[in-house]
């Protein structure tokens, strides 16, 4: 499918040095339909080139494209001048409470990773593969008169998410999940090499919340939720193993036929895999190493090991924390929008 518009949409990075600023930029350059056009980092940087500044941690190779980009510090008449419509907000939460109201109030487009105003009624945490209707939650902030924030949600909630949407039509009523969360979803530079070398912590503030309040927003419904979240000492990729009591006792069959059938409700957009939830047979399967897998590389969802027990469905899954878990997230939301009300 071509996927090319005949003007591109003029987009700002905000956090481009972190970690997950450094994914919005490997999967920005080239980008069929918006144009990086403006970076920002702490001000000490300002003026200086992304190329001499990023300290690059992905695994995947940096853009020579994006690398003569000057970086600049936060500035709303700067960036309207320099006709920036959609912005890519990886700021952390202190800063994005600050921030980003006052650029959706000058109008700006704000696509975030940050958890600020994941949890106020009219902002979305958008993720299209299973409530792309809630895009619409924008007009209640005012779009298109003025400007909007849309999140995506938490990287652990995410690839949880990708995995039930199609199993919602099974009645979803309790969900049991443990994580095994990679040091990459603690940021750049995250935690010290003291604390996770050699070891697993089994506690990150705010994780459970996060996964309980989202889940529940995003789906729609309203099971019982027991999750445990817990670092491990791997670079990319979050693991989580997970138990579901469905209303209607399906079979591990009728759930691998779900995954199966799924698709997105829009398969137009340039960053969204065909198939979002890909099951692997394997039984060492799915891997946190294979983080980077699919195509388009780190936005598929692996599930496996599906097992039944006392009537519960069991099966592992393993997300990309840092693309579709938070930067691929962010820009597969943008196309949503763009494909919904740019091209309507």
């Amino acid at each position: 499918m071509d996927f090319t518009r005949e003007k591109k949409i003029k987009t700002a990075v905000l956090g481009a040095t972190g970690a997950v600023g450094q994914v919005f930029m490997w999967m920005l350059q080239d980008h069929p339909w918006f144009e990086t056009c403006h970076i920002t980092a702490s001000s000490s940087r300002k003026g200086n080139l992304y190329g001499d500044e990023v300290h690059w941690v992905v695994p995947q190779e940096i853009p020579h494209s994006m690398m003569n980009l000057e970086l600049n510090e936060l500035d709303i008449d700067h960036m309207k001048k320099e006709g920036i419509e959609i912005v890519f907000s990886a700021m952390p939460a202190d800063l994005a409470s600050e921030w980003e109201p006052k650029l959706r109030d000058a109008g700006f487009f704000v696509f975030s990773n940050a958890s600020a105003m994941r949890y106020q009624e009219d902002v979305p945490i958008l993720i299209p593969e299973a409530n792309l209707s809630q895009l619409s939650w924008i007009e209640r902030q005012g779009y298109p008169s003025n400007g909007f924030v849309v999140t995506n949600a938490n990287c652990s909630t995410t690839g949880l998410v990708v995995a039930l949407a199609p199993l919602r039509k099974f009645g979803i009523k309790e969900v049991t999940v443990s994580t095994y969360q990679s040091v990459s979803g603690a940021g750049y530079p995250g935690l010290s090499a003291f604390d996770i070398t050699d070891n697993v912590i089994p506690f990150i503030g705010g994780e459970e919340e996060k996964m309980v309040k989202e889940l529940k927003k995003i789906l729609e419904i309203d099971p019982r939720i027991f999750p445990f979240c817990v670092r491990v000492p791997v670079m990319f990729g979050h693991l989580e193993s997970v138990w579901i009591e469905f209303e209607t006792n399906p079979s591990p069959e009728d759930v691998l036929h779900a995954w199966d059938d799924f698709v997105l409700m829009d398969p137009s957009l340039p960053s969204s895999p065909k198939h979002p939830v890909t099951y692997l047979p394997q039984e060492n399967f799915p891997q946190s190493k294979h983080a980077f897998y699919g195509n388009p590389k780190g936005m598929v969802v692996y599930t496996g090991r599906i097992k039944e027990e006392r009537n519960r469905i069991g099966f592992m899954l393993m997300v990309n924390n840092v693309v579709k878990g938070a930067a691929g997230g962010s820009i597969q939301n943008a196309e949503a929008f763009v494909r919904r009300y740019y091209d309507a």
